[in-house]
């Protein structure tokens, strides 16, 4: 662990998630909706720690405390995918600043930040204001939390777990999920980066029994529906995709809310992320009960 003090605040660089849960605990738990991306990761690689599985060098954890100790914001920096952005958790303003410089200073090539508002922005400008370029906003995302559950109009069909056999269609569609969220959304495919798990990882989710699919009645896959496993009382949903011949049909309303239904009944809170620029999503994930708890935003800069 490697640390940095400015302006009564001190930057702790973890390896180890582990050690990185263990001093952050209270601050991550205070409130687990909002840390949820940070919390699963750090949950999901410590396992594959206890596996065997290595990580990346580049890897790191953050946490930040003020003069009297106190954990005041927390970001990671394992994203597998080019260019390999921090995810940045709510944190003071000049928190943001001194990470831009202790980034600098360590000589880390950022070139995207994603996260929480404003910490991401000040951070990023920061950036540029050291090394050059410009900032520029590539997806405006909200992260929503489950209220009291409204279920849908019921479709035909129901929900059914996917299993190993279905590792090449779910592989696909996670793909699709990726590329269509973009063109949803008013962007070319393919603009943003994101992680792709390899065949492996995609094995591995299917075992935790996380991924399932809406069949309908004729026993064929129409949707497909996935959660993170619950980490601090929390799971995230997600992907959620529905091939196009598929959509319009209530099938990604209804296997949502089967699978929203199934995680609150095992008194877990849930969660999702949607794109501010895809109206749809946002309008079914509101019938659905689903209200806005945070707007986070990716960032990239240009050089």
């Amino acid at each position: 662990m490697s640390a940095v003090s400015t302006a009564g605040l001190r930057l702790r660089f973890c390896t180890d998630p582990g050690e990185f849960l263990a001093v952050a605990d209270d601050y991550l738990s205070a409130d687990p909706v909002v840390s949820t991306v940070v919390t699963t990761v750090a949950h999901r690689l410590l396992s594959q720690r206890a596996e065997g599985i290595s990580q990346p060098d580049r890897n790191w954890w953050l946490v930040v405390s003020d003069s009297s100790g106190v954990v005041v914001g927390a970001g990671m920096r394992t994203a597998p995918y080019a260019p390999h952005p921090p995810f940045l958790l709510p944190m003071p303003d000049e928190a943001s600043v001194a990470l831009a410089h202790a980034l600098h200073e360590r000589e880390e090539e950022v070139l995207a930040v994603n996260g929480a508002l404003p910490a991401v922005e000040l951070c990023a400008a920061e950036l540029t204001r050291l090394g050059g370029g410009r900032v520029d906003i590539t997806q405006h995302t909200r992260l929503h939390e489950l209220g009291e559950l409204t279920m849908p109009p019921p479709v035909p069909g129901g929900l059914t777990v996917a299993t190993e056999d279905d590792v090449e269609l779910v592989t696909d569609w996670f793909a699709a999920f990726m590329d269509d969220a973009d063109e949803q959304a008013g962007r070319p495919r393919g603009t943003r980066a994101h992680e792709m798990p390899d065949r492996a990882d995609m094995v591995r989710r299917l075992h935790a029994g996380r991924l399932w699919f809406w069949v309908d009645d004729a026993g064929e896959p129409v949707h497909l529906t996935g959660a993170n496993p619950p980490s601090f009382g929390v799971a995230r949903v997600g992907p959620v995709y529905t091939p196009p011949t598929q959509r319009g049909r209530g099938w990604a309303s209804n296997a949502v809310a089967e699978v929203s239904r199934r995680i609150q009944a095992e008194g877990t809170r849930v969660c999702l992320f949607t794109d501010q620029a895809n109206p749809t999503s946002n309008k079914i994930y509101a019938a659905l009960g689903y209200r806005p708890v945070v707007d986070m935003a990716n960032l990239v800069i240009r050089r």
